[in-house]
């Protein structure tokens, strides 16, 4: 039995948490933050140099803003984590979805992240480590009570498994 909002299935397998919506009014904002005083920008530059006819062409940096708009929310719904018996799952992706595996043994290092904006939204990150390079693995858009218990919980787990290494 799958959920049709989720790609996941949601029978006896692990149960898939999603981030925060905080999120992608976070992430539109930093679009807009980008695309905005670039059309502005262009069209200033355009008008004093060309003519205000050709400043209409400063309105081109806004098309990707509205594709941007929905394509974050698609982004943010496709982001998942599932904590196993010996492992966490982080899926995450719409045209090409991602699945990452962390074995609870393998981390070395796990870290909470929040910057101003952030910490403005009322989010975390959370930072995975491991040794190899590769399976590094990032949760954007946490709660910052729950990125806190997911770092404690995962060390936790992690030194119980190394400890036979």
């Amino acid at each position: 039995m799958t959920d049709p909002t989720s790609a996941e299935p949601t029978g006896p397998g692990p149960e898939w948490r999603g981030v925060e919506r905080a999120l992608l009014p976070l992430r539109r904002l930093v679009l807009l933050g980008w695309l905005l005083p670039l059309a502005v920008a262009l069209g200033v530059l355009l008008a004093l140099t060309a003519g205000p006819v050709w400043a209409l062409f400063a309105l081109l940096p806004l098309v990707p803003a509205g594709w941007g708009w929905g394509a974050l929310a698609r982004n943010w719904r496709s982001w998942r984590y599932a904590e196993r018996a010996d492992d966490l799952l982080i899926s995450h992706g719409v045209l090409w979805r991602e699945t990452t595996v962390v074995p609870y043994g393998r981390m070395q290092l796990v870290e909470v992240t929040s910057g101003p904006l952030e910490r403005r939204y009322g989010l975390a990150s959370l930072q995975l480590h491991t040794a190899a390079a590769t399976t590094d693995a990032t949760i954007p858009g946490l709660d910052p009570a729950e990125a806190e218990r997911l770092r404690d919980r995962l060390t936790e787990l992690g030194e119980a498994r190394s400890a036979g290494l």
